[in-house]
Parts: C-alpha cells; structure tokens; sequence
C-alpha cells in the first residue's frame, strides 16, 4: 500500500474507486467536500467544524455523537456570545435512541411517532393525554 504525504500545500483531489481506509486530515480544510457511496465505519471526528454539514441517506446505527454544540467555556474557541445555530432531524429513524444531559430548550417534535418515549421515565403519551385532558376540561 503506497502512503502519500501532502503537508503545508493546497489541493483538490478526485479520488474515485479508491481505498483510503486509515487516512488521516489533521489540521486540514476540507470544506465544500462531497462524499457519495462511501463508508465512514469506524471513523472518527473530534474537534470540526460541522456547521452546515447536511448527511442525507446514511446509516447511522451504532453511532454516537457527544459534546457538540459552541465550544465550551475555557476552549480556545470559546466566544460568550456565540449562538448555536438549529439543528433539524428529518425522516430519521430513532427508534431505541437514548437523547441524556442535552439542552433541549425550544425543541420542536412535529408529526412524529413517540409510542413508548419517555422523558424521565414518564411516557409522553400519558403526558399527552393529561394535557389534552386539562384543555377539554
């Protein structure tokens, strides 16, 4: 397996019918990238810059996604006054998902299948049915 090494340069490549398995970017710009029918098992990503990212049509099971948000405070990157911007989940299927210690402040669940979900150990469904309840009364 041949290794290539770019440092300190500026390129573009188009890799196509390629084996990059055990690649390393550390300290690259890689934006505007497109990626199609490519397998990302096993990678890793810490520390990037994901705004805007858009993943359509993948697999995602067994994924787990953690510390994400603006940088926190006391990282280089920290700014008081930085907002994260929303993030939207469309026809996802989260089924069996664990959601633990996120702000979820101004969520929004829209048009979505939440048999079985609990918050706190309180079935949604039940809170639901008390706050319909509450209205019709």
């Amino acid at each position: 397996m041949e290794q290539i090494e770019l440092v300190n340069t500026t390129k573009i490549l188009d890799v196509k019918n390629a084996c990059l398995d055990g690649s390393r970017f550390i300290c690259a710009g890689l934006e505007r990238i497109y990626f199609e029918n490519v397998s990302f098992a096993g990678t890793i990503i810490t520390d990037a810059n994901l705004s805007n990212l858009e993943i359509d049509g993948a697999q995602l099971g067994g994924a787990y996604i953690h510390n994400i948000g603006m940088p926190p405070e006391g990282h280089p990157n920290y700014h008081p006054e930085a907002k994260q911007n929303p993030i939207r989940f469309e026809n996802c299927n989260l089924e069996g998902s664990e959601i633990t210690n996120c702000n979820l402040t101004d969520l929004q669940i829209n048009d979505c299948n939440v048999d079985g979900m609990k918050i706190n150990g309180v079935l949604v469904s039940e809170l639901l049915r008390e706050y319909e309840k509450s209205i019709n009364a």
